[in-house]
Order: structure tokens, then C-alpha cells, then sequence
């Protein structure tokens, strides 16, 4: 389902690049000549900007329903899988149980670095041409 969703979200983008690239510039020489003018042409400036937008305004309604229903899918098949909740836990907590190569650090400290360098204990890294 989520390829589906996937697949028609892409092609509601990419359709609303074209549509948004066939609109007439209001501004400059850059919009002189593509799109409106004079007669004999299949629509009018008008009725042809009319069209466009409405095409885009569809576009974009459909571009936020697809974003959000993947959003919602993606939420109810990863329930509770944030970044943010490792955070403050060992690496041995995170991943699983110790397999016994890991001995952990005394006082509880995560043993990384950054305890290192407060208790002394990591040699901090050079840097060529400093002070």
C-alpha cells in the first residue's frame, strides 16, 4: 500500500512541476509571448490561466492528502521507533544484552567520549598549526 501511495504521490508532483513551469510569469520580458496573446490559439490567456490554476490548486490538495496519509502509514507501522528515544542510554541498553566483550564503566557513565575527556583520561586530538 505504501508503494501505491508512493507512486501516485510522485506522479502529483511531478505533474504540479508541469503544471506550476506552465504558468504565465506576471513579472518582466521573462512571461512576453509563452501563453497568452493573440487569437487562434486552443484557449485564451484568460481562460488558460484559469485552468492552470485550478489544475494547481488540485494538485496541491492531492500533494497534502498523500503527504499526510504517508505520514500516518509510516507512524502506525513504526510505532516507537525515535531517534530521540536512545537518548541517555548505553550502547549496550540500546542494541540488547552484553554479549561479555563489553565490560561496562564504574559510577554508571555511559564510558563515551565526551566522560573521557571530563575525567582526563582521552588525549585530546592535535590540530596542525595551532596554538
Amino acid at each position: 500500500m505504501e508503494t501505491v501511495l508512493l507512486v501516485i504521490h510522485i506522479f502529483i508532483v511531478l505533474a504540479l512541476i508541469v503544471v506550476v513551469l506552465m504558468q504565465r510569469s506576471e513579472g518582466g520580458a521573462l512571461g512576453m509571448g509563452a501563453g497568452g496573446g493573440g487569437g487562434g490559439g486552443f484557449m485564451t490567456g484568460r481562460g488558460k490561466a484559469n485552468l492552470l490554476t485550478r489544475v494547481t490548486a488540485i494538485l496541491a490538495v492531492g500533494f497534502f492528502v498523500t503527504s499526510i496519509l504517508s505520514t500516518v502509514m509510516a507512524k502506525r507501522q513504526g510505532a516507537g521507533n525515535s531517534v530521540f528515544e536512545g537518548v541517555g542510554q548505553t550502547k549496550t541498553e540500546q542494541t540488547g544484552p552484553a554479549t561479555g566483550s563489553e565490560t561496562p564503566t564504574s559510577g554508571g557513565s555511559s564510558g563515551g567520549i565526551l566522560d573521557d575527556l571530563e575525567k582526563g583520561r582521552a588525549p585530546l586530538p592535535s590540530v596542525p598549526g595551532g596554538r
